[in-house]
């Protein structure tokens, strides 16, 4: 199966990339990285399945030219990678690790040398233990110790680095860890997801203002946003979905490029926001350079009794992920249209992330995910639909490159354009990496 897309379907200037995260694929046992909350979450009975986690990993950390030879010759023009925030500075702070930043020294030299693009995240979901142990997202001085990191880092590597993004999914690092306590750290306190809310928007901007003074550039953010749909016509549940909406996109949104919060989201969460917030949201507000939109489905949302957010998803009736997601490509193209037109204008829009967990099957060598690369397909012709109604989308990233740790579900839903035996850590691409590389092959 072909995609029936190609390099040749997009502007000249049109980036594709692949994206992975450093505690999913690197092997966090390795080079005296220190712990991170994903370690003693995962060690916690009952967090993740089988109680699985990133120790191993993919061992990108040793395999990394390995993997860095199949996005060039995937014909990708750029890799998002990820830092760990522990592997630089083990305690979060204090003195930062040697090893550490000689491997991401290595790595953004070696996609140079095969002609990649390094597009680096600052911050991929692991805090440091050592910071994880005084509050980590709910204490007030996180966004300090961020940008102080964010230095750190980018005095090393800023100077190769063609992107830097500061938060990865601000959603998941405040309101799906913090509220529905789903990944590390687990917790379930509406007090503590309002302030993680806050303080991973001011570290943000925090860090975005140090970088900026230190004279980095194109830097931005990495949103990631759901289409919420009401579960019928009532006002009720118009009412649900538009408070789903503020939480999982508005909030970020409207925070980053805006300054303000959403009606929705402070009706239930502004008794429990930092004294003062209101002062922060100018050093939130900074200017971005580009936006990064992670998109993988939707969710239909019906109203409930009880206590904010008051709501629930409801299953629905489209074709589904092997994560139950639906696919609904006609959401990335919505938000792709939606975010230009009412936050970032002319921004450079990048598709950050976007792929599907799917059942595969290693059979007689081999990895028929004909369903991805249909998947793919459909968003590919959703991008093509916003730059024809004039959004300014200047690339697409694939997740993953390959299979990796995949969070609170262990090692059990395969995102990856390459297969990944987690016993012998033999790499092997499958039928959509193919298709990829047949479809970004330059004349």
């Amino acid at each position: 199966m072909t995609l029936n897309r190609s390099r040749k379907d997009f502007p000249e200037d049109f980036l594709f990339g692949v994206s992975t995260s450093s505690y999913q694929i690197e092997g966090h046992r390795f080079g005296g990285a220190g712990s991170t909350h994903w370690d003693t979450f995962s060690a916690t009975p009952g967090n993740v399945d089988r109680a699985e986690d990133g120790a191993v990993a993919c061992d990108h950390y040793h395999r990394w030219p390995e993997d860095l030879d199949l996005i060039r010759d995937g014909n990708f023009d750029a890799y998002r990678f990820s830092a760990s925030w522990a592997r630089v500075l083990p305690e979060g702070r204090g003195a930062p690790n040697a090893e550490g930043l000689d491997f991401y020294d290595k790595l953004v030299d070696g996609m140079l040398e095969l002609g990649l693009k390094p597009a680096l995240t600052l911050y991929h979901w692991e805090m440091p233990s050592a910071l994880s142990d005084k509050g980590g997202w709910t204490h007030p001085d996180v966004s300090k110790w961020f940008a102080d990191y964010a230095l750190v880092l980018m005095d090393r590597i800023g100077d190769r680095v063609w992107s830097t993004a500061t938060i990865n999914e601000f959603w998941c690092v405040s309101w799906l860890s913090h509220f529905l306590g789903i990944h590390a750290p687990g917790v379930r306190d509406i007090r503590a997801a309002s302030r993680a809310i806050h303080n991973v928007l001011l570290a943000h901007g925090r860090a975005t203002q140090a970088m900026r003074g230190a004279g980095h550039e194109n830097l931005g953010a990495v949103f990631n946003l759901e289409y919420a749909v009401p579960v019928d016509d009532t006002v009720e549940a118009a009412h649900a979905a538009a408070t789903y909406d503020a939480i999982f996109n508005r909030t970020f949104l409207g925070a980053a490029f805006d300054g303000t919060y959403p009606e929705e989201m402070l009706a239930g969460l502004a008794p429990h926001l930092p004294a003062g917030w209101e002062g922060d949201m100018a050093t939130i507000r900074q200017p971005l350079d580009w936006v990064g939109i992670n998109y993988y489905t939707r969710k239909i949302i019906a109203p409930v009794d009880g206590p904010y957010p008051a709501l629930e998803e409801v299953p629905g009736p489209l074709p589904k992920t092997d994560m139950g997601w639906e696919i609904y490509p006609e959401g990335l193209s919505h938000f792709l249209t939606h975010v230009a037109r009412t936050y970032s204008g002319d921004l450079p829009l990048y598709v950050t992330e976007n792929g599907m967990a799917g059942p595969d099957v290693l059979r007689d060598g081999a990895v028929e995910d004909t369903d991805r690369i249909a998947y793919l397909d459909a968003h590919l012709a959703a991008v093509q639909d916003a730059i024809a109604r004039g959004a300014p989308v200047k690339g697409y990233f694939a997740w993953s490159l390959m299979d990796n740790y995949e969070w609170a579900l262990g090692y059990a839903k395969r995102f990856g354009l390459v297969h990944v035996d987690f016993h012998s850590l033999e790499r092997l691409p499958k039928a959509s990496y193919h298709a990829m590389a047949r479809a970004l092959a330059r004349p």
